[in-house]
């Protein structure tokens, strides 16, 4: 028996598995925006925006990094609770400090079953 899914003809079976999601099919947490401000201290404010399929407090976006490129962690913010209703989502850090002749960082995003591993962002530091 075949059915029609997306405009295509697929096995049963195969549209059953799209139809009906096991926990934890959410996937990882992606990173898809980020803007770097300088601030007058020299510091840098992040403001990163993170799509997750958040199913509760089990599998949820729970944090994201700025990262150096050697693999320094210059700054983490902690996501304390689960974004169901609000996605893509964005949170912002203030106050990371970037050391001089850094000119790219990555952000990276993490969640509570995968860890990382969803896409990440490398933006240029404004200087």
């Amino acid at each position: 028996m075949k059915r029609l899914v997306a405009g295509k003809c697929v096995p049963a079976f195969a549209a059953l598995a799209i139809l009906v999601s096991p926990p934890g099919i959410a996937g990882e947490a992606d990173v898809v925006g980020v803007k770097i401000i300088r601030e007058g201290t020299g510091t840098y404010r992040f403001d990163v925006s993170v799509r997750h399929a958040d199913e509760g407090w089990k599998h949820y976006a729970d944090k994201w990094d700025v990262v150096g490129p050697d693999g320094t962690v210059l700054g983490t913010r902690v996501l304390v609770h689960p974004h169901e209703d609000e996605q893509p989502f964005t949170r912002s850090l203030q106050g990371v400090e970037i050391p001089r002749g850094v000119a790219q960082v990555s952000v990276r995003a993490h969640d509570s079953v995968h860890e990382y591993g969803g896409a990440e962002m490398r933006v240029e530091v404004p200087r």
